[in-house]
């Protein structure tokens, strides 16, 4: 099952619709989200947020809930991250982020989502970029997401 989450900022005002201007000369990053949990996927855009900050554009989403969709969407390319469910059946995160970081050139930064603080070394294994343990401190993943988007280039 593949979701593809976008969303749009409407305008109400001349400073908003200045705000919308600058966002549209920003590339909006592209964010591979990858849970077989739809809740978990749910609580990883909420805390994130619509956006990374005021004036900046709309991150969109690719939501999937299979490792096959997973790597198909990392080789096909074009994301700015990738967020991999350390925690999903049958498939984890960790041995996900693993497999993309050794056979895609240039794969994007991979943050992992833990089920616990102390598998932070597990994450270390897989060859994350950086990692946030459960449950969600919404602060704590923001920061994390736009610090890896930053990291990659992205506005």
């Amino acid at each position: 099952m593949t979701t593809t989450v976008t969303t749009h900022a409407g305008t109400r005002s001349g400073a908003v619709a200045r705000e919308g201007a600058a966002a549209a000369d920003e590339r909006a990053p592209r964010v591979l989200l990858y849970s077989d949990d739809v809740t978990v996927r749910e609580q990883v855009r909420l805390a994130v947020g619509r956006r990374l900050g005021a004036g900046r554009p709309d991150i969109v989403w690719r939501e999937v809930a299979t490792a096959d969709a997973v790597v198909a969407a990392a080789d096909a390319g074009g994301w700015d991250l990738l967020v991999l469910d350390g925690e999903a059946d049958k498939a984890g995160g960790m041995g996900l982020c693993r497999q993309l970081k050794n056979e895609i050139y240039r794969c994007p930064p991979v943050l992992v989502l833990t089920g616990r603080p102390q598998d932070g070394w597990l994450a270390s294994w897989s060859l994350a970029d950086d990692a946030v343990p459960r449950p969600f401190d919404a602060v704590e993943l923001q920061r994390a997401v736009a610090g890896l988007l930053g990291a990659a280039g992205t506005p």
